[in-house]
């Protein structure tokens, strides 16, 4: 405020661009203090010691919920950035985008670290948010509209399949602990299904002695757990064919094609673009054989165990998570049309700018003058 004299949005993007040159080093100043705290929000590294056992040790709804206001700081530090330092800011054009850009990929790498040596489903699913949003932060950090568009496609896809995981997680363990907080082996310093050898133990063979496995009944609690945890892989992977495949193909498109197919022959991807293209296949694929490595350990089970039992409003949650996940892959051409044109709308900020500065405002009823008193008639 002290250097443009306001703080409307859109008269600072009006602003910024005839600011001094003698005042833009403190403008710059005050923008990364700003920022630093929605990068907090947004999780990147090192800003995120707290996401994980802060959302692990929440209750399941709360986990699900917090997963969802991750993705404000992301917004936030998109929406902010597209209008006060977009192409159209003078000297501050896509001031700190290489910091966005930097951060992000190095949030990848650390919350797919984290997801590889994650034991504990929360944990899992933290990690999972991590990755997410480094991926959102460092495709932001570009400012190529047709990247801004896969990565509005992309950010409510793996939200809402990080929720529905943190609901995941409670179901499974509770299933898998017989209602304890921990399971059998994290009590003590047995192994699941090995001795203190780290030998296979006949009494969980998981083949059940080579019974034979055509005809077994899988109770429908179980096949809900593991359909969704399947489900909920497939997206945050971006594996095919649903939602978080769309939205990362599309982020990868345009890294490759940053004008357009067939427009871009004479601009060669950047570094940065190759190194986030292998970061995003990278993370993926570690992302794959954390969550399928949880799977077996919890899925991969004696028939004898006792079948999970969960209530309509247990599973409701996680079934409307999925199904809106489902609906972005089934109606993917539409929500893309939607997609680009509010990245060309971020990116060209002129119209948000003329609407808002243009509008009159409307006067305070309390500041009005008092209505004359009308004269008492004889």
């Amino acid at each position: 405020y002290g250097i443009t004299g306001t703080l409307n949005m859109a008269d600072l993007a009006r602003s910024i661009p005839t600011v001094a040159e003698a005042d833009r080093g403190l403008l710059h100043s005050a923008a990364a203090i700003l920022a630093t705290a929605f990068l907090i929000k947004a999780a990147v590294w090192p800003l995120n010691f707290w996401l994980v056992p802060a959302y692990s040790a929440a209750t399941a709804p709360v986990g699900a919920l917090f997963a969802l206001m991750t993705k404000v700081g992301v917004y936030t530090l998109l929406r902010l950035w597209t209008l006060l330092f977009g192409f159209e800011a003078g000297a501050s054009t896509l001031f700190g985008s290489l910091w966005l850009v930097g951060g992000g990929m190095v949030t990848m790498v650390f919350g797919a670290i984290g997801m590889l040596g994650a034991q504990r489903l929360t944990h899992l699913a933290g990690f999972a948010a991590i990755v997410s949003s480094g991926t959102l932060l460092a495709a932001a950090g570009f400012g190529q509209p047709r990247l801004t568009a896969g990565l509005l496609y992309y950010l409510p896809s793996s939200t809402l399949a990080v929720s529905a995981l943190f609901l995941l997680a409670d179901l499974i363990d509770r299933w898998r602990n017989d209602g304890a907080h921990q399971a059998p082996h994290e009590q003590g310093d047995d192994a699941p299904f090995l001795s203190p050898e780290l030998v296979p133990t006949d009494a969980h063979n998981l083949d059940d002695n080579e019974q034979v496995l055509v005809g077994r009944v899988i109770p429908a609690a179980t096949a809900m757990l593991g359909l969704s945890f399947l489900l909920c892989t497939l997206v945050i992977t971006g594996l095919p064919p649903l939602s978080g495949f769309v939205g990362k193909f599309a982020m990868l498109t345009a890294l490759l094609n940053p004008l357009g197919m067939g427009a871009s022959a004479d601009t060669p991807p950047s570094p940065w673009s190759w190194t986030l293209l292998a970061l995003m296949i990278g993370s993926g694929l570690l992302a794959l054989l954390s969550l399928t490595r949880t799977g077996i350990r919890h899925f991969w089970t004696s028939h004898n165990r006792t079948a999970p039992v969960l209530s309509v409003l247990e599973g409701a949650p996680i079934a409307l998570l999925l199904g809106a996940c489902i609906v972005l892959t089934v109606q993917a051409n539409p929500v893309m049309d939607y997609a680009n044109s509010t990245a060309q709308a971020l990116h060209t900020p002129a119209s948000y700018v003329h609407a808002v500065l243009s509008a009159r405002p409307v006067p305070n009823p309390t500041s009005a003058p008092p209505a004359m008193a009308r004269p008492e008639t004889p």
